[in-house]
């Protein structure tokens, strides 16, 4: 038969067998079904391992999941957005706890690329606040008896802000300001115990 001439032999030595097209088509294609069965498995398994280990790559790191996800549902395994939004957000590291907080607690819904766009936001602020809270080294001299504290080095300088006068905050819903700076959302983690109470919030 011309035609088992043209399939390769790894696929022709599996296969049993057929005088019939037809059934020789049809065996080759429970070759690949068995083959997609497989592939599946293994991109839930890697689907399911996936965390996102730092406060750096979140866009790439919901990305990679989304691409998963893309070649799952071409192998008939689909998942549901508001199911794919809520596990993207539990593989987040601890520093965006309040970040993931905010979104279950209102009635608003994301897409995956409005998860995305928070996210990017979420991780600008967190890094923006790490630069903040980063201490001068300060090494102690010893000077007639006495100990005195000097700093070594340069304070580092916070990269600006970028936020827009036009974006909003989700949990207020105001212009002008992000969830970080948001009073309403300060006040309401105090009230559940998440946050200590600040004596001032820069709006």
């Amino acid at each position: 038969m011309y035609i088992k001439t043209k399939i390769s032999a790894g696929i022709r030595g599996s296969i049993e067998p057929h005088e019939n097209v037809r059934e020789l088509l049809k065996a080759i294609d429970e070759q690949f079904v068995t083959s997609d069965k497989a592939l599946a498995s293994t991109l839930i398994m890697k689907f399911t391992s996936l965390k996102l280990t730092g406060i750096r790559g979140v866009r790439e790191h919901i990305m990679e999941m989304r691409d998963i996800v893309t070649q799952l549902k071409k192998l008939e395994v689909e998942m549901s957005e508001s199911f794919l939004v809520h596990f993207i957000l539990n593989t987040l590291p601890p520093q965006y706890g309040p970040f993931k907080i905010s979104y279950n607690t209102h009635k608003d819904k994301w897409s995956i690329n409005e998860l995305m766009t928070m996210c990017v936001q979420e991780e600008g602020m967190l890094l923006m606040e790490q630069g903040e809270s980063a201490m001068p080294v300060t090494q102690r001299k010893r000077k007639k008896g006495k100990y005195q504290a000097s700093q070594k080095g340069k304070q580092q300088i916070p990269p600006k802000s970028d936020i827009k006068k036009d974006e909003k905050c989700f949990f207020c819903k105001k212009k002008g300001h992000v969830k970080k700076k948001c009073l309403k959302f300060q006040n309401w983690l105090e009230k559940k115990g998440y946050a200590k109470p600040k004596e001032a919030i820069d709006k």
